[in-house]
């Protein structure tokens, strides 16, 4: 019997800087082909031909007024801010706890301070684009994504070495 690997808490760091206790919530990057249809002659239906990746995203959520993120929009290169979020999930069935680590770069593209109210709860939006995107679960890394430099590494193979190859890189 198996359950699934549940999230009891977690952490994220910007710039080494924790947001335990600030961020409510994140929306953590979505790993997306992007592809295009083709179906030739002879062909019974359409395949998807891979042509590299969707655009890397993540959101997060923050209560009141995050300074530390504010100051860090406009910056001027696509690495410019590092996160680092940090997982505890639990299998409730043999009790062991996997810890899972992302890092990304990129930079802050929206901030977004919603609505305020006296006496209200607050809550940032901020939407980060990303150029290079790291999992590690229990210190081995399962997923590595590089976007500038052409790698993608998964589960310990770099699925774009002959890409980088056949460009003379």
């Amino acid at each position: 019997m198996r359950l699934p690997a549940k999230l009891k808490n977690w952490d994220v760091h910007v710039d080494g800087e924790s947001y335990a206790g600030v961020a409510g919530e994140i929306a953590l990057p979505k790993l997306a082909e992007k592809v295009e249809q083709w179906r030739g002659a002879g062909m019974l239906a359409e395949v998807d031909i891979s042509m590299g990746l969707e655009k890397l995203e993540m959101e997060t959520k923050f209560g009141g007024l995050v300074l530390g993120i504010l100051r860090q929009f406009g910056a001027t290169t696509l690495g410019g801010v590092m996160i680092r979020f940090n997982g505890a999930y639990q299998d409730d069935y043999t009790g062991s706890v996997s810890a899972a680590e992302l890092v990304v770069r990129g930079k802050h593209v929206e901030i977004d301070p919603g609505t305020a109210k006296p006496g209200d709860n607050t809550e940032w939006t901020v939407k980060s684009t990303l150029t290079y995107v790291r999992w590690r679960v229990n210190g081995r890394t399962e997923v590595e994504i590089d976007v500038i430099n052409c790698i993608m590494i998964i589960n310990g193979v770099d699925l774009m070495a002959e890409i980088r190859a056949g460009m003379g890189r």
